[in-house]
């Protein structure tokens, strides 16, 4: 039987403003109640019934606000908390050297995660140096949803993140370090893919290569391995960014409890 796996969940606020809070008076986005919870109480709820996910740290500029309210202190249980004030690369590479090990990692805003995501996501990724979580947008227009997401164009889909990442260990520190001087360029597909050399570049963006063998090629220039896992749930790569995403994942969540006919 494989080892419960540590957990990180990302809860803190990237720098400006962020549209979600707007007129709120809230001070950070894991707080903001959708479909009458919190966004990390939702999250919290996913990891909790898993027998695959171990220690849970929650990782935030200021954690204190969060630890407080009540409801997600009490699916918080005996996780972590970890105020930083570095980046999300400083915040996972801390992680990765103190749990020596592999380290699952997720978001505050991934709303829509269920354990059998989480099952799918570990079972389909273990053994790789890096797992990521993706869902093809023809995956998510069969399931017959609408979202602005940000697509990684290859050879025969585009593709979106989970916000589910798989680390092997520390042997992924100098991917993470990577990471920190391309995390502004998340959003911009063709940047972010060129960031790994121009031949990958150039095979992405003329669709000779899928993104399995992008994926491959590009952790095989740290000397790892690494795996897509292509979630079954197209709803996976639906996170809260922007106020139709909310609408969307609270009619995903309402259809979850909808009786069966």
């Amino acid at each position: 039987m494989v080892e419960p796996i540590a957990t990180l969940v990302l809860a803190g606020s990237r720098p400006g403003p962020d549209p979600l809070l707007v007129g709120t008076g809230l001070g950070s986005k894991a707080l903001l109640p959708v479909a009458g919870k919190p966004m990390l109480a939702h999250v919290l709820a996913a990891l909790a019934p898993s027998d695959q996910v171990g220690s849970i740290t929650i990782v935030a500029q200021d954690t204190s606000a969060l630890a407080a309210h009540p409801v997600v202190a009490d699916l918080a249980g005996r996780a972590e908390w970890y105020n930083s004030n570095g980046s999300i690369a400083d915040a996972v590479a801390d992680a990765l050297r103190k749990t020596g090990g592999p380290l699952l990692v997720t978001t505050a805003d991934n709303v829509l995660l269920t354990p059998a995501m989480i099952s799918q996501f570990l079972d389909e990724a273990h053994g790789s140096d890096v797992g990521v979580g993706m869902v093809s947008r023809r995956a998510l227009e069969t399931a017959g949803y609408s979202s602005a997401r940000t697509w990684l164009k290859f050879r025969g889909d585009q593709w979106s993140g989970a916000n589910l990442f798989l680390l092997g260990g520390p042997q992924v520190l100098p991917l993470v370090e990577f990471w920190r001087t391309i995390e502004q360029d998340r959003k911009k597909g063709l940047k972010l893919v060129g960031a790994f050399g121009p031949s990958l570049l150039l095979g992405a963006a003329m669709r000779w290569i899928d993104i399995h063998t992008f994926a491959a090629r590009a952790a095989g220039r740290f000397g790892l391995s690494a795996k897509i896992v292509a979630m079954n749930a197209a709803e996976a790569c639906i996170d809260a960014d922007k106020p139709a995403d909310i609408t969307l994942i609270e009619r995903v969540l309402a259809e979850r409890q909808a009786p069966s006919t």
